[in-house]
């Protein structure tokens, strides 16, 4: 039977969540530069030590409002792939679930836009396969094992093809918003083109 929580526990847990809130708002309205810690505490309307509770620093809560909103969007992403019997159907399915999520000004922002300026390259690319590279070799991996897509060496496909789905998610990311399900339509055709010709 689980240990219910303290009281003080539970409004710890509050106070974070709703820092993480608010920071994602802040961050996607003024970009990560333009955010201060001062802002999110008041904004949250709690005080700055409350924050340096939760986050050592700035970057430090970028990296968790990144990691829920990659969180939120790969659950949706398995969901749209799960549902369907066909790997194939699922497969595309589940590009279309992220080339939406691209589409969305918070996942845009956090995620593929403010996310390298945050926390440089190199980390936000690990964080970035954290989150998506295992479910894209899953999906190659059942792809090659139905023969719906010629034998190929499934390390380097899911790679190759998770950076083609990146480029694309930053693509329709880097529009402005009105042009976005234009370039996201764009996109589809050719991703249909390229992975739609492996398909036996």
């Amino acid at each position: 039977m689980p240990v219910p929580r303290s009281r003080r526990e539970q409004y710890s847990e509050e106070t974070r969540e709703a820092l993480l809130t608010t920071a994602t708002r802040i961050f996607v309205e003024r970009g990560y530069v333009g955010t201060a810690l001062s802002e999110v505490a008041s904004a949250a309307q709690v005080t700055r030590g409350a924050v340096y509770h939760h986050f050592k620093d700035k970057q430090d809560l970028y990296r968790a409002v990144l990691e829920r909103t990659e969180t939120e969007a790969l659950a949706a992403i398995s969901d749209a792939y799960l549902v369907h019997e066909d790997p194939v159907a699922g497969a595309f399915a589940a590009m279309n679930a992220f080339l939406d999520h691209a589409m969305d000004t918070d996942y845009a922002e956090i995620a593929l836009r403010q996310g390298p300026i945050a926390l440089g390259w190199e980390e936000w690319k690990r964080c970035e396969e954290q989150y998506a590279a295992g479910l894209v070799e899953e999906i190659v991996t059942a792809l090659v094992s139905a023969g719906r897509i010629p034998p190929l060496p499934i390390a380097t496909a899911a790679s190759i093809t998770f950076t083609m789905l990146g480029g694309c998610g930053m693509t329709i990311a880097a529009a402005a918003p009105a042009d976005r399900a234009r370039v996201k339509d764009e996109c589809t055709e050719v991703l249909v083109r390229l992975i739609g010709g492996l398909v036996v």
